[in-house]
């Protein structure tokens, strides 16, 4: 079956928007020390019990989360509705496990999706394929369950229908009940945990049945390679999802033909909350990557681990308040940009919207800023991005006289001097080209 073109169109919004959060909230909020910690420790569902009675954030204002992701300048958000210990943050009539049983009472995908909605952002869920408290999902000899290599487990007979049953029907809950959704992200297959082991094609066909727009990942696969074929069948998804490392030129399928992706990564080394995790990214690190995603054609998928509570780390307000400032004078070198078709720059990178180039000034120059690969005759204007105001020309520049074939700005007052930057970390030209 022939998706590309039905693939493309739904993609639209998710190649313009460029930049969203990822949340990865749960019950393993509680002990912090990540969302694997059941498979790390190899917890057992009696061990890990305690939390599901104790889960109770009273405090928890969605809302902020949702306002956070919006002034950060972001489009969109993913959100965890079930992660690999298989507990459930939304009302699911298919199990007991779920937070509507907890002290807290609450089903949190429906305060989600409205609380992102309210905030004028697209809204999407992640579900894990794999299931730790699920008794029919596979465990002596699985490669990441908790139980991996208790003896007690060894002869244990399991239903692996039965636990497909359970979790098709739990994604129809999620993609037929809760209103639209724009995102939906699976998570994730391995070895023969792959493709019709998970009866991928059934899946994705209930789930276009009720959200025929709705954009899926590609972790339906292994290896998430399905994306490669010049004509990918329905369960390939519509986007790759390389993780905590950027492609280095992009993805393309075996036809050189660009494919939508999206970087996920983490603010700190962590996906859920760990309070001892302190080593933040910066801000300026952050931005940088944002437009390296984008001048490669991808989008960055930003997490953010709430604590038991629901409470941001206060290093992750921070960054994201700074990213905001920056992304308030210079989101329109991300929204809807894409590469330039030009070598990257020595002081920086291009990102490029049809006959808009924009520079991004990582680097403070010595004299003139060469605009490589872009000649003067094809340049009509060049501003500052952040308030409109014009980049002088410095083709008289001691270093421009020799290079005829490409076009010098100055910020400073002569062309032959050195000149701050106005964004120490980046500073964004807008080049208008002539048609």
């Amino acid at each position: 079956m022939n998706t590309t073109q039905s693939s493309a169109s739904r993609s639209a919004w998710f190649t313009e928007a460029r930049f969203g959060m990822f949340i990865h909230w749960g019950l393993y909020a509680i002990p912090g020390q990540g969302e694997w910690y059941r498979s790390h420790e190899k917890v057992s569902v009696e061990a890990y019990e305690p939390y599901f009675r104790e889960f109770n954030p009273r405090s928890c204002d969605i809302r902020a989360w949702a306002k956070a992701a919006r002034e950060a300048g972001m489009r969109y958000m993913v959100f965890t509705a079930k992660h690999h210990d298989g507990f459930c943050l939304y009302d699911s009539k298919l199990t007991d496990y779920k937070s509507t049983n907890t002290q807290g009472g609450r089903d949190f995908v429906r305060e989600y999706l409205e609380a992102a909605r309210a905030e004028g952002l697209r809204a999407g869920l992640y579900y894990s394929l794999l299931d730790w408290h699920h008794p029919d999902y596979p465990k002596y000899g699985d490669k990441f369950h908790p139980m991996r290599g208790n003896e007690a487990f060894k002869n244990e007979k399991i239903d692996f229908n039965r636990y497909l049953e359970y979790m098709h029907g739990q994604v129809e809950e999620l993609v037929s009940g809760y209103g639209k959704l724009d995102v939906l992200w699976f998570d994730f297959s391995y070895d023969d945990m792959s493709g019709e082991t998970w009866r991928a094609q059934d899946l994705v066909r209930m789930v276009r049945r009720y959200q025929s727009d709705v954009v899926i990942d590609n972790r339906l696969h292994a290896g998430g390679h399905s994306l490669e074929s010049e004509n990918p069948d329905e369960t390939a998804g519509d986007f790759a999802s390389p993780e905590q490392s950027l492609p280095e030129q992009g993805i393309v399928n075996n036809k050189g033909k660009p494919v939508p992706w999206e970087l996920c990564t983490t603010m700190n080394n962590s996906w859920a909350y760990q309070p001892t995790d302190r080593r933040f990214k910066s801000a300026p690190l952050l931005i940088h990557k944002l437009v390296e995603c984008v001048s490669k054609g991808g989008n960055l998928l930003l997490n953010v681990g709430p604590d038991a509570n629901s409470r941001f780390p206060a290093e992750s307000t921070k960054v994201l308040g700074e990213i905001g400032s920056w992304m308030e004078l210079n989101g329109e070198s991300i929204y809807g940009c894409g590469p330039a078709d030009l070598r990257r720059p020595d002081w920086g990178r291009y990102t490029r919207k049809g006959s808009v180039v924009y520079a991004h000034l990582f680097e403070e120059p010595i004299g003139p800023i060469p605009l490589s690969g872009i000649a003067p005759e094809q340049v009509k204007s060049v501003r500052l991005l952040r308030d409109g105001s014009e980049v002088k020309d410095a083709g008289t520049a001691l270093g421009a006289r020799n290079k005829k074939d490409t076009k010098f700005v100055t910020l400073a007052i002569s062309p032959n001097d050195t000149w701050p930057l106005p964004d120490t970390c980046d500073t964004v030209l807008k080049i208008e080209l002539t048609e």
